[in-house]
C-alpha cells in the first residue's frame, strides 16, 4: 500500500516537513508517483524499525495488509488491460511492444525495462507452452506503482520464444508490482489459472476479453481455500 508523506508523518508522529527532510538526510524510502512522493507501508515500517523510530501500530497493520493475498486476477487484468493485435515479428520487438502498453508511471525507463526482459530471454525462455509466455527476470523488477497489475498482450503474429514445447507464442502476460511478496503471489495465482485447459484454449484462439475474464472468474470461484497449517506434533 502506498502512503502520502502526510500519512507517513502521522504514523511516525512527526511533521510532514520532517518526513521530507528524512527522505534526503536519513534515507527514508519514498517514490515519485504521479509527480508526488509516496511511501510504501512495508518499506516505511522496515525503515522505522531499523532506525529505532517509534511508530504507530496502525503502520504495522497497513504493512501486514500489504502482505495479504493480492486482488483477483480479474481485477489485476482490469487494471493492466487485455490488449489485442500487439505488434512485432521477433521476440525483442514484441517485448518492446508489450512494455509500451504497460500503464506505468512517466518516470519509468521503458527502454531499460525492455532490454532487461530481452536479456532474461537469452538466459532461458519464459515460454511455458501452449503459446503462452510470462516475461520476467529472475529477481523481480519492482516498479513504484500505486497498486499491482497484470497486462495481457495477444500478439498479431505468433513469435518464436524457444518455449518448452517448441510452439510459437501468441499470448504474453506481464506482472507489475511494488513489492516482491505481492509479485510472487501474483505469479502463483497466474500459474494456477494457466493450468486450466479451457483458459489456454481461449488464449490460443485470441478469444474476446469478456470470454477470458469470465473463465478467470469461474476458476477463482472454484479455487479451493488454502489448506490449514498442519498441527504441531
Amino acid at each position: 500500500m502506498q502512503l502520502t508523506l502526510r500519512q507517513a508523518a502521522t504514523y511516525l508522529n512527526v511533521s510532514e516537513t520532517t518526513v521530507r527532510r528524512w527522505v534526503t538526510t536519513r534515507g527514508l524510502p519514498a517514490h515519485l508517483i504521479n509527480e508526488r512522493l509516496h511511501c510504501n507501508a512495508i518499506e516505511l515500517w522496515e525503515w522505522a524499525v531499523e532506525n529505532g523510530m517509534p511508530v504507530s501500530k496502525g503502520l504495522l497493520e497497513q504493512a501486514r495488509g500489504a502482505l495479504e493475498a493480492p486482488s483477483s486476477l480479474v481485477h489485476l487484468l482490469e487494471i493492466g488491460g487485455i490488449h489485442r493485435d500487439v505488434g512485432g515479428r521477433t521476440m525483442p520487438e514484441v517485448l518492446r511492444a508489450l512494455v509500451d502498453i504497460l500503464p506505468l508511471p512517466a518516470d519509468v525507463d521503458r527502454n531499460f525495462l525492455a532490454s532487461v526482459l530481452e536479456a532474461r530471454e537469452a538466459m532461458g525462455s519464459t515460454g511455458i507452452g501452449d503459446g503462452i509466455a510470462i516475461p520476467h527476470v529472475r529477481n523481480p523488477i519492482l516498479l513504484h506503482v500505486s497498486e499491482p497489475f497484470v497486462t495481457l498482450g495477444l500478439l498479431r503474429h505468433p513469435v518464436d520464444f524457444a518455449a518448452v514445447d517448441g510452439r510459437p507464442v501468441n499470448a504474453l502476460f506481464a506482472v507489475v508490482s511494488p513489492t516482491i511478496p505481492t509479485h510472487l503471489r501474483i505469479l502463483a495465482q497466474l500459474g494456477y489459472a494457466l493450468r486450466d485447459t479451457k483458459l489456454r484454449q481461449l488464449l490460443g484462439s485470441a478469444a474476446t476479453s469478456d470470454a477470458i475474464l469470465t473463465r478467470l472468474k469461474a476458476l477463482e470461484a472454484a479455487k479451493p481455500a488454502s489448506p490449514s497449517p498442519l498441527p504441531q506434533k
